[in-house]
């Protein structure tokens, strides 16, 4: 009775529950939510090594943004390459070996 009077019950109402907005809702696709961190990472990391080579190699403050814009840039080009290839779920295009020697098999044939 004291907890009731106190109003931390702990018992939530019928209508409360209804009120509250589902979780579900704002559930994103898992590919979608690994792009999305994976953005916001290369986002803030590249900004702060731009930053950082700002602070050593540069003494103006518009080469200093620069810097961070260009390094800023950088991840989201990164990070947008990277969700193409999550997204599409194709992994990235490699140029094929070609040996000057030819293979045994080639030569069989």
């Amino acid at each position: 009775m004291a907890e009731e009077a106190a109003g931390g019950g702990g018992s939530v109402s019928v209508s409360e529950k209804k009120d509250a907005p589902s979780l579900r809702r704002y559930d994103l696709d898992p590919k979608l939510d690994a792009c999305l961190d994976l953005s916001i990472r290369r986002l803030v990391y590249s900004s702060v090594a731009g930053a950082s080579a700002a602070l050593l190699f540069f003494r103006s403050r518009t080469t200093r943004w620069a810097s961070v814009a260009f390094g800023a840039g950088v991840g989201i080009g990164a990070a947008y390459t990277e969700c193409s290839y999550i997204l599409n779920g194709s992994s990235p295009k490699r140029p094929q070996r070609i040996s000057p020697f030819p293979s045994l098999s080639q030569e069989e044939k």
